[in-house]
């Protein structure tokens, strides 16, 4: 190959190579600007505007065929009719827009709509009053110049955060969640206002959300959700709402993998999801409801994590912004465009008000007698202008050639059917019109407002919040893991795991479970559960492991050295780096354990060592690990003996040296522990049981542990106490009445859950007191007056078993209940004797009985 070859071969390669940098910067322009990301003006993407703006053209009251809007779109939109369907699909579906008829698919269920020849659409009324107007709308030619289509549409409503908005473009995405039709207009009404105000997102879903990481829906904020869990009876939950992004089909699936895979246990599910959701899970016997419900919180997509990433086309280029900048721009953009539409108004009055007087002065002053002279058409205009000049001093501008053409063209039949006195209220109007119009712009913050309250009243009813504003730790695996899996040992050779059938078993345990490993050495480790592992010969003890237990206490004598001295040592683990070796000593060859025990609550035996043979030196003595003081696993110990140590034996059982527990109950992870996290609610021996009331009226008793699990809705948590006396008051839905009762807890049942009302659907639980101050403010409806009573709750009813039904004490329609004794119950952060509780109790028909 020549030089000139090879010179003309580099140049070629250059040349492409620039090309192919040019073309995929044009690429990645196009999908991020025409394809992927909205705009903030109106909350579209291109297809979606094309869509809209086909769907106006089409617009006369009647619905469409989509195959028709498709086919009409595709004159704006080449990309293809299936990209066009799924997109009029996904926005018909959210029922903002468009309106629908037919089967426009199930988004709860994910089943897919009708071919669109089958399904028609329309414009929603709210569609047509905020997002038209083509003389507020900047116009481009469509792809193949034969017709306009606009550049955005001239929404007056922060349309991108009312509908929601997913894509990928290339190296950019974007993700803005949905949120409240009538919180975005008063977030707007609060915005031109000067308030504060905050946004979070709603699911047409419902469910509930934790918005403690959502971080303004800007990039990196999160948004956990979760599906609303009832439980139906002790043997059956219900799921009525589901997280946003799954379906019914979707949930299903996670619940019988995590079900398959051991996760959890349930012996049927059934999907009775029609128009609204209601997934029933059946348990297996001896489930407890509350540890699944939070296993499925756990292991399934019962509860999932959203991303935010708010990213709009602002100036014709993409920027991550925030929610409440998004609604600060959509709502200056909205005040701009009315602005512009009142100009345009104002134009057209005025325009009517000159071309009006106009008329008035070229019919009542006889100008057009003046056409008859004319014997041209530039002669007509020259004697109609010189004739209209005595009296345009009472016009507001200057006459224009057009104007005068258009007083020529005035039929004869008009000129004689004119009517003074109507043209002179005609004006009189459209000055009204005019200074109306006038006063808005002078006063455009208040008109904007008022129009965002018109919008919120025309267009809100049925549109409140559907997902309900919560916040919930994060559900800890190892709290609601089933220990489906057996963990075996060779403790001579040293392996662990739970895939060793043949070797000793020890226990239960799941895959997120760690374990503590002590060896004969005097070391140990902290490992995961695997199939299996070696951890090290000659093993002693193998336990699983929390590292939050500080109640947990190793007691040890080991030998430093081969026969070394002997030291004593009580010790917490604690936080460890998991499959690193910790010693009890300075890990001197020939070290050993002499003894060691494990004890929960902190117990101290006593111990006899007997020494090997040796002159003149008392061979065996007792140690009471009591007297030891509780240190790091890092302390070396006391020393016990320097002799070398024969047997260590326990010869007498010991106590806890730790006290009480004292226990928290985190209300978020709804976890009791000694873990110091949430609020304190008491100190508990081994013997003391705790009682557990929820705001649904259902009561369990629990067996000291740590932790234990509870969940949520947690109205009181106390030492339990069976001669204590309880007042409650609550809606019978049984013969609805409002029922009071006091009762003590003698005979109730141990560690399975209970009710302390009815069982009836309808049954409610208003009031739980714990103390003899049981007051209550009661408010009736008596016709449409509101009467008020004091009532002590204490008089009412006389003490008896917690089966009791209780004593029914009025007749009349119960408003309002309000607190007015001291707050007794477990204190969740409200103020019950400051709000009060609004009564709204509903029949089978799911009717209010009271309102």
């Amino acid at each position: 190959m020549d030089e000139e070859q090879k010179t003309l071969g580099l140049s070629n390669v250059n040349h492409l190579e620039k090309l192919y940098n040019g073309w995929f910067l044009d690429y990645a322009s196009y999908t991020i600007l025409d394809r992927a990301v909205p705009y903030f003006e109106d909350g579209l993407k291109p297809v979606q505007r094309r869509i809209l703006h086909t769907m106006y053209e089409m617009n006369d009251g009647s619905f469409h065929k989509v195959a028709g809007i498709v086919g009409d779109t595709m004159h704006y939109h080449p990309h293809g009719d299936a990209s066009i369907y799924t997109a009029l699909v996904n926005m018909g579906q959210k029922n903002l827009l468009i309106e629908p008829q037919g089967n426009w698919g199930n988004p709860l269920t994910g089943d897919e709509a009708a071919a669109p020849r089958y399904i028609e659409g329309k414009l929603s009324d709210f569609a047509l009053d905020v997002m038209f107007n083509p003389e507020t709308t900047e116009w481009i030619p469509n792809y193949d110049g034969r017709s306009k289509e606009p550049v955005t549409l001239p929404a007056k409503f922060p349309i991108l955060l009312a509908q929601g908005v997913d894509g990928i473009a290339v190296g950019l995405s974007t993700t803005i969640l949905p949120h409240n039709f009538k919180e975005l207009c008063q977030a707007s009404i609060d915005y031109l206002r000067g308030r504060k105000f905050t946004l979070y997102p709603d699911f047409y879903t419902g469910g509930i959300i934790d918005v403690s990481e959502y971080n303004n829906g800007q990039r990196g904020g999160r948004l956990k959700v979760r599906a609303r869990i009832e439980k139906l009876d002790n043997k059956t939950l219900v799921i009525r709402e589901i997280p946003f992004g799954t379906t019914t089909d979707s949930l299903i699936d996670s619940i019988v993998a995590a079900n398959d895979k051991g996760k959890i246990k349930i012996k049927q599910i059934v999907d009775h999801t029609t128009e609204n959701v209601e997934i029933q899970i059946h348990l297996q016997a001896g489930s407890d409801p509350q540890v699944v419900i939070d296993a499925l919180y756990a292991f399934t997509d019962c509860q999932t994590t959203l991303a935010a990433n708010s990213c709009v086309i602002i100036d014709k280029k993409p920027k991550f912004s925030s929610t409440t900048e998004l609604l600060k721009l959509s709502t200056d953009h909205t005040v701009h465009l009315l602005d512009w539409e009142l100009d345009n108004e104002l134009k057209h009055l005025q325009d009517q008000w000159h071309m009006t007087s106009l008329e008035k002065i070229f019919i009542e002053k006889e100008v057009y007698e003046v056409i008859k002279k004319a014997k041209t058409h530039d002669e007509m205009v020259q004697l109609i202008d010189e004739g209209l000049k005595p009296y345009v001093r009472k016009l507001r501008r200057e006459v224009t050639r057009e104007e005068i053409l258009k007083l020529a063209e005035i039929p004869v039949r008009r000129i004689s059917r004119f009517d003074r006195k109507k043209a002179d209220e005609f004006l009189e109007e459209l000055d009204k019109k005019i200074e109306e119009v006038n006063y808005n712009k002078e006063h455009l913050t208040d008109y904007a407002v008022n129009y965002f309250k018109n919008i919120l009243k025309k267009y809100g009813e049925g549109r409140d919040r559907k997902t309900e504003i919560g916040e919930f730790g994060q559900v800890s695996a190892v709290h609601v893991a089933l220990a489906n899996q057996k963990l075996y040992v060779n403790r001579k050779e040293g392996f662990l795991g739970t895939g060793m059938k043949k070797e000793e078993y020890l226990f239960d345990v799941s895959e997120y479970d760690d374990l503590i490993v002590f060896k004969a050495d005097g070391s140990f480790k902290v490992v995961k559960v695997s199939d299996k592992d070696f951890v090290g010969k000659n093993i002693v003890l193998v336990e699983k492991f929390n590292k939050d237990d500080e109640r947990h206490i190793y007691n040890v004598i080991h030998q430093d050295g081969k026969d070394g001295t002997a030291y004593i040592k009580r010790f917490n683990v604690g936080g460890v780096t998991r499959d690193k070796d910790y010693y009890m000593g300075k890990n001197k060859p020939g070290s050993r354990l002499l003894y060691m025990s494990s004890n929960l609550n902190g117990e101290a035996e006593v111990v006899e060592v007997t020494l090997k043979p040796r002159p003149r030196t008392k061979l065996n003595f007792e140690v009471d690990f009591s007297s030891i003081e509780v240190k790091g696993r890092g302390a070396m110990g006391n020393i016990v003996t320097k002799y070398p140590v024969k047997t260590v034996k326990r010869i007498r059982k010991g106590v806890s040296t730790l006290g009480a527990r004292v226990l928290y109950f985190d209300a978020l992870s709804g976890l009791i522990s000694t873990q110091r996290r949430g609020d304190r609610i008491g100190e508990f021996g081994e013997k003391d049981k705790i009682l557990i009331v929820k705001e649904n009226g259902r009561a369990r008793v629990h067996d000291m542990a740590d932790p234990i699990l509870v969940g949520t809705g947690i109205k009181y948590i106390h030492k339990f106490d069976p001669t204590q006396v309880f007042t409650i008051l609550y809606f019978e839905g049984g013969n609805f009445n409002y029922m009071v009762k006091r009762f003590n807890l003698e005979g109730c049942p141990m560690t399975t859950e209970f009710n302390l009302i009815s069982d009836h659907k309808d049954s409610q639980m208003i009031e739980f007191f714990a103390t003899d101050d049981a007051r209550q403010l009661m408010e009736y409806q008596v016709g449409r007056e509101v009467q008020k009573e004091e009532l002590d709750l204490t008089e009412v009813a006389d003490v008896k078993s917690y089966k009791a039904l209780g004593s029914k004490f009025t007749a009349k329609k119960v408003k309002r209940t309000s607190r007015i004794s001291p707050a007794d119950t477990f204190d969740d952060g409200t103020d019950d004797s400051a709000t009060g509780t609004e009564v709204s109790v509903k029949d089978e028909d799911d009717n209010d009985l009271f309102k």
